[in-house]
């Protein structure tokens, strides 16, 4: 470990990497004041493809919606024809004028995200399993859209390597990178982070992210689909889909916990976690509980704790300790030798991000570039993951270039990855 930074050095360099890694300003990047507005085909209107129409698509398309009045949704895209009709017929009644998708502008399947990106779009939303992003990602550079992507952007070291170089390419082409890592966008939470980066609670001692909930939900099977199909329905309880609830869920919390690192990732890690209440045959091979201690190059540790059971005690609550107070980030409050509380009103976080994408996308602000800290925040969770997997400590480094790759052997309505639940101590990590 390396000496602890005094109070003005550590401030000073959080301010400085923040700044240039998107922390607090939500991913403006030194130097590109505006980029031209994106109208299709010199229109006024800014035409946007869903990929992905569950209820974080549905939300997201929404949230577009009401960011820009200007918007108008033109084609979707998803692996089940149910779920876009769904998300369809939720959405157009509510939204007739911007709601404008066709018949022939709706794709199904495998490849429907390459389909609706050949369209005439100027933004794609993407909010399909987390195990497709890098694909539709790449994609979305390729055809020079401007993309939104929820998170985590992979489930596996692979996917992460290959989102990182897609956004050093959407960088060369200066397109707007915005994450659905929402926390970055709350405007209470954004200020408290600011305080505590100007010494509201001195030097930085522990964090303790806690995300203690319920399960969350589970699909049977339909009579006659095959065993990929119900996977991919099921694809929350399928880790090479969602990467484990720590990747898909808990990468909240662990994003905080790296914000407030001023974006720099941790060095090792080391945990457990299990499998306890899980339905055998409904919920797939992921884990109901992690506990995993990250360790930073500075000395200062994050205590994570991310749990799904019923019946339970339930906090989502992210706890940061400094030498001259303490802060509670999502209930935007200090105490110590300075004492705040966040009164303001404020715009919910999914809207706020939005927001600011469209206001990007129009040029009325700075490109947003999140990619840097949206890859690593999903490396930080595959971390967790995986030294609760295997019971053994992994650094960063070694989760960062392992060539561990979960996609399947082709995509087909077929076969599909056998369901085996990681038994720490037998378990094994690739390493590179």
């Amino acid at each position: 470990m390396t000496d602890r930074p005094t109070e003005e050095t550590r401030r000073d360099f959080l301010r400085t990497t923040t700044a240039k890694t998107a922390g607090v300003s939500a991913g403006l990047i030194a130097g590109v004041s505006t980029i031209p507005a994106v109208h299709a085909q010199g229109t006024s209107q800014i035409r946007v493809g869903l990929i992905g129409c569950g209820g974080r698509g549905s939300g997201a398309a929404i949230n577009a919606m009401r960011a820009d009045p200007t918007v108008r949704i033109t084609a979707m895209a998803d692996l089940f024809a149910d779920s876009m009709r769904r998300c369809r017929s939720s959405l157009q009644p509510r939204f007739e004028e911007q709601m404008l998708v066709t018949d022939d502008d709706c794709f199904v399947g495998f490849d429907s995200y390459k389909d609706l990106m050949s369209t005439d779009i100027d933004v794609v939303l993407l909010a399909s399993p987390p195990h497709y992003r890098p694909d539709h990602i790449e994609e979305a550079v390729k055809q020079g859209k401007q993309i939104f992507c929820e998170k985590p952007v992979a489930t596996d070291p692979t996917g992460v390597r290959r989102v990182e170089a897609a956004c050093q390419e959407a960088r060369r082409k200066g397109l707007n990178v915005v994450s659905g890592l929402c926390w970055r966008y709350d405007p209470g939470l954004k200020q408290t982070v600011e305080k505590i980066m100007d010494g509201a609670i001195g030097n930085l001692i522990t964090t303790q992210c806690n995300y203690l909930t319920n399960p969350t939900w589970m699909k049977t099977r339909i009579p006659g689909e095959t065993e990929m199909e119900y996977q991919c329905r099921n694809w929350y309880n399928h880790t090479w889909l969602s990467g484990d609830h720590i990747v898909e869920q808990f990468i909240h919390s662990l994003d905080k916990a790296l914000w407030l690192h001023g974006d720099e990732p941790p060095v090792t890690a080391y945990g457990q976690g299990g499998r306890q209440m899980r339905h055998p045959e409904l919920q797939g091979d992921i884990y109901d509980h992690f506990s995993v201690v990250y360790e930073w190059a500075d000395g200062t540790k994050t205590f994570a704790a991310t749990r799904q059971m019923r019946e339970c005690m339930n906090q989502t609550e992210d706890f940061v300790m400094g030498d001259k107070g303490r802060a509670r980030l999502i209930k935007h409050q200090i105490e110590g030798e300075t004492n705040w509380q966040f009164t303001e009103r404020t715009v919910q976080m999914h809207q706020a991000e939005q927001d600011e994408f469209f206001k990007a996308v129009q040029g009325h602000r700075g490109r947003i570039d999140n990619g840097a800290y949206m890859c690593r925040s999903t490396l930080m969770a595959i971390q967790g993951r995986e030294v609760c997997y295997t019971g053994r400590e992994l650094t960063y480094q070694q989760v960062a270039t392992s060539p561990q790759d979960l996609r399947p052997a082709g995509d087909v309505w077929g076969e599909a990855p056998p369901v085996k639940v990681a038994q720490p101590g037998e378990y094994s990590f690739p390493l590179a």
